[in-house]
């Protein structure tokens, strides 16, 4: 009897810390589900564009285009074999196609040059004509050009080994866009990991709110009549310079240990303090929901490890778009701040783009800061700032 005591004893205390309950049972089918989100909505999908400069070449009275035949092997090659996620576009302006690459719209651009057809023809008949030069670009350090750039030379051997029985006719001139041809391993994750010492934003933020109320100094903050955005407003002020600070010391470091910083200062510094402020906005819908720094260390853990892994934070994630406004495009982990906000680290770090080009993910950040804040000043003013 003693021993049974003891487990109603055991289970009622254990109850009684639903949320460390909460985050033990729920921790591996959360991990499971959000690792099944990644991998459906991260299914590869890879685009290749492809400028024809190709004048071609007249031949008994008829025009040869060996740059068009190209391009139509590339399509049936890529029909021809099953499941291949490819799509492949001709594009005419290269200044375009570029910025396309720049904001993954696209991910490798090849060049066919004007004197293709007539040197193949030259080929044919003078074994020792130079080789034509194929131009490649791309970000050489996203996987998706990679396995783009890959399947088009290798399609581009084929074309070549049907056409002249040998492959040794090509050359190809790879361009890496921004400084991605330049970036070691170790900066290439800088940007997401920039954005997870924001992250980790979110206890303390949060912690500030709920200290309030553990502390019961909000009782005398209900009496001051202060108003539910003044409190807010005034602890958000202290934590987006913790926000700033946080993310000055990580960019430091990373310069420490050999990252080259280049792009905009005060790009960086307003995309810092966009995606703080969604952050804190963010913290405040659970400082709604608990009610001590105990909680928030264990339900925090939910959305924290959600926005790591779920936005590219943690590791690199592409996903294709639900739907697109504007031409930007809307995705599901879209939803949270951290994803737009690498989104405009990268093109200001690696691509040196500049703020017309990253409009788009400020735009984001402020809509879901608005969206966050406003969701939680109501469930924080209902649950804590209501005198009662």
């Amino acid at each position: 009897m003693k021993l049974l005591s003891v487990i109603i004893k055991s289970l009622k205390e254990q109850w009684r810390s639903f949320w460390i309950l909460a985050l033990t049972l729920s921790m591996g089918p959360f991990f499971a589900a959000v690792y099944y989100l990644i991998i459906e909505t991260s299914k590869p999908h890879y685009d290749v564009a492809i400028i024809n400069n190709d004048k071609g070449y007249n031949f008994r009275s008829e025009s040869v285009n060996i740059g068009e035949e190209f391009i139509r092997f590339f399509e049936k090659s890529v029909k021809d074999s099953l499941n291949m996620p490819f799509t492949i576009s001709k594009v005419n302006n290269e200044a375009e196609a570029i910025e396309a690459l720049k904001n993954k719209k696209k991910d490798a651009l090849v060049i066919i040059p004007e004197n293709f057809s007539a040197q193949l023809e030259r080929h044919l008949y003078d074994k020792s004509t130079r080789p034509v030069k194929i131009r490649f670009y791309g970000d050489l350090t996203n996987i998706n050009y990679l396995l783009s750039a890959m399947w088009a030379n290798e399609a581009l051997n084929s074309f070549f080994r049907e056409a002249t029985g040998t492959n040794e006719f090509i050359k190809i001139a790879e361009t890496g866009i921004g400084t991605s041809s330049s970036l070691s391993d170790f900066e290439m994750v800088i940007p997401g990991i920039l954005i997870v010492s924001i992250i980790m934003l979110m206890f303390p933020a949060t912690i500030a709110f709920v200290a309030e109320v553990e502390n019961k100094t909000i009782l005398r903050l209900k009496l001051s009549k202060i108003t539910s955005l003044q409190f807010i407003t005034g602890l958000t002020v202290v934590q987006v310079l913790v926000g700033i600070a946080s993310i000055l010391l990580t960019l430091l470091t990373a310069i420490i240990l050999g990252f080259d910083y280049r792009g905009s200062a005060a790009l960086f510094i307003l995309t810092a303090t966009l995606t703080s402020i969604s952050i804190i906005a963010f913290s405040l819908i659970i400082a709604a929901v608990t009610k001590t720094a105990n909680e928030v260390l264990i339900a925090g853990n939910f959305p924290l490890f959600l926005f790591m892994f779920f936005t590219g934070a943690a590791f690199p994630l592409r996903t294709e778009g639900l739907f697109s406004v504007f031409g930007y495009p809307v995705t599901l982990q879209g939803l949270m701040s951290p994803t737009h906000a690498i989104s405009a680290l990268n093109k200001i770090l690696i691509m040196e783009m500049k703020l017309r080009d990253i409009i788009p993910e400020l735009i984001a950040l402020i809509i879901l800061s608005v969206v966050y804040f406003i969701a939680g000043m109501i469930m924080f003013r209902n649950r804590h700032m209501t005198l009662k």
